[in-house]
């Protein structure tokens, strides 16, 4: 059975596949054919009595291989690299071994820009456009938030001009902010992983001012303001003039008491004299 193994590694760098049979000490490459195939189909490299004889020419410059165990290199990596190998190695035209293995050619995501966009402010909240932003990776990035550390997730998109061409992932989210957060965006890729946090700030921190009071509370507190005054003003004028009568009169029947009070001896006496006559 033939033993499936897989190698992965990043665009730009270098690759090595395995084959599976390595030469003896003992012999050479020259006995032997080595054919290295893509998809079945493209001969990727192909070696004969110890010298090339095909070369795709997609590859070239780019690839060569180890006379002893057989091993392809690649480098630099490409992502139109990704892909099912097969090594066919022959010895006198007797078939040695077949194996395939996989290579799977990663591009790293470009670390997450984070952008807030103000929408509406008010005293209560503050209402943000949030955009997260990625480019440049391959395969086909998951794209992850987080606000406080409490997971949220993005409305994402992603753009490529091909199945095996960069990817570019832009996520977006609206959201109420009440008080200082901070959001987290993540880009997630075969093993591979990207983040960036961001601090978002309330903007207005406004303090609600007092409802002014109603009209007809208004007018009530005017009238009887002017009210008040209107009586202290008649206090001050009216009073000292009643406690003044009253005091003069107070003083007339003082003096006419003491009057009659002088009369009545005298009249005694006038009485006494007739009487003694």
């Amino acid at each position: 059975a033939q033993e499936k193994k897989e190698v992965k590694s990043k665009a730009g760098e270098k690759a090595s596949l395995p084959c599976c049979h390595e030469i003896p000490s003992s012999e050479s490459l020259h006995k032997y054919r080595v054919y290295w195939q893509k998809n079945v189909t493209d001969v990727v490299l192909a070696y004969s009595e110890g010298k090339v004889i095909s070369q795709h020419e997609r590859y070239q410059n780019r690839t060569e291989m180890d006379p002893r165990n057989l091993t392809l290199w690649i480098s630099p990596l490409e992502i139109l690299d990704n892909g099912s190998y097969q090594c066919v190695v022959q010895r006198n035209s007797v078939l040695v071994c077949s194996e395939s293995v996989v290579l799977s050619v990663t591009a790293d995501f470009s670390k997450p820009n984070i952008t807030a966009e103000v929408s509406a402010d008010s005293c209560e909240l503050t209402e943000m456009v949030i955009t997260c932003s990625s480019h440049g990776g391959f395969p086909k990035a998951r794209l992850s938030g987080a606000l406080n550390n409490v997971s949220m997730e993005w409305n994402a998109s992603w753009v490529s001009e091909s199945s095996f061409s960069p990817y570019n992932v832009t996520g977006k989210r609206v959201l109420n902010v009440t008080k200082d957060v901070t959001v987290t965006c993540s880009v997630e890729y075969s093993g591979f992983a990207t983040s960036t946090s961001l601090l978002l700030k309330k903007t207005n921190n406004c303090v609600v001012p007092p409802a002014p009071p109603p009209y007809n509370v208004i007018t009530a507190s005017i009238i009887i303001v002017i009210t008040f005054i209107l009586a202290i003003t008649l206090a001050a004028r009216y009073l000292p003039r009643h406690v003044c009568s009253r005091c003069c009169k107070h003083q007339d029947s003082v003096e006419e008491g003491v009057k009659e009070h002088t009369k009545a001896p005298m009249f005694s006496k006038v009485t006494a004299e007739t009487s003694s006559v």
